[in-house]
């Protein structure tokens, strides 16, 4: 429902920076301006905005950021934004400062935050952006697309080594508690194991058995990729090699999946949803956010996106299983 006229636009991004950040930041900027509005960038997320780390932005101040990873606006955690007198002081200054829209670029815990702006007469827009592609209510968000390829490149590397050294390498990809990048990896790299925090059952001897008998039908390399949400890469390396005889390396890209330039998708997919969000706070929304569904960008209330549930996609899964 509609709250009031909004005059004067903030964007915040906030949690995990994603590749594809930016774009939306700027989608946001222009689209903003274009439709006569203003612009205020919070810097530092909910962490900035209590700190009143606010500056004007206009068309200049978003050039030649597109093709960067990470995000302008820089991004924090914030403890103090989880409680009520957080949320109120936020809120406060928004109106101090002129800012009656807010566009939140982030995960489940920065809509959360979007959320209870919103409820103090701030008109919130979320915009799903995590590598992590756990969002709900969405097929997309920002990251995720880079974030896979660049694991994919760093994995295939991964592979030649492995292959030159008859190894079994793990690698371990990001994901916190999701396993969609290594889903997608296992997939696009043509593991032969991939290990989901939705699928795992910490059977490891069956794993040493696969590998014991892949090495006597003459296959010269075994390649393990983990999830972040199962971990502990190193340990289980360590007990491998024990087990079966077999030089096994563990290999964690961490943050890497984070960085570097996005890919046109995030760049496309980001922009869209970031001139979508200023759309709708003209219009009079709050409490939204933007998602990606069936090939269409809807929005959907911030409360009802945080109640869904998203799991792996069971045949991508069974079809991983039967390549792998």
């Amino acid at each position: 429902m509609a709250q009031k006229e909004v005059k004067t636009i903030g964007v915040l991004t906030s949690g995990g920076d994603a590749p594809g950040m930016n774009a939306a930041i700027r989608a946001v900027v222009r689209t903003a301006i274009a439709k006569g509005l203003k612009v205020k960038g919070v810097m530092r997320g909910y962490a900035g905005l209590l700190q009143e780390e606010i500056v004007d932005m206009n068309s200049s101040s978003v050039s030649e950021c597109i093709n960067k990873g990470g995000t302008i606006l820089y991004t924090a955690r914030c403890t103090e934004f989880t409680t009520a007198e957080g949320q109120k002081k936020g809120a406060e200054i928004c109106k101090k400062h002129g800012i009656d829209g807010m566009v939140v670029i982030g995960g489940d815990g920065s809509f959360k935050g979007a959320g209870k702006l919103s409820a103090l007469g701030i008109n919130t827009i979320g915009i799903p952006g995590t590598i992590d592609l756990d969002i709900a209510c969405s097929e997309y968000t920002i990251g995720f697309d880079t974030a896979v390829n660049t694991a994919m490149n760093a994995i295939d590397k991964i592979r030649d080594t492995s292959t030159s050294h008859e190894r079994c390498s793990i690698i371990e990809v990001m994901g916190r508690k999701a396993g969609y990048i290594a889903l997608w990896c296992g997939i696009g790299n043509g593991a032969e194991e991939i290990l989901l925090p939705e699928r795992y059952d910490g059977d490891e001897q069956q794993i040493i058995n696969r590998i014991i008998d892949a090495r006597k039908r003459g296959k010269k390399h075994y390649i393990i990729i983990n999830a972040e949400g199962i971990g502990h890469s190193t340990s289980m390396a360590r007990r491998i090699e024990a087990a079966t005889g077999i030089e096994t390396r563990a290999t964690i890209l961490g943050h890497m999946q984070r960085g570097g330039s996005p890919t046109c998708k995030d760049r496309v997919y980001a922009s869209i949803m970031g001139a979508k969000a200023v759309e709708l706070l003209t219009e009079g929304a709050s409490n939204r956010v933007i998602a990606y569904k069936n090939g269409q960008y809807i929005d959907i209330d911030i409360q009802e996106a945080l109640m869904m549930k998203k799991d792996i996609d069971e045949e991508q899964y069974y079809i991983s299983k039967i390549l792998g």
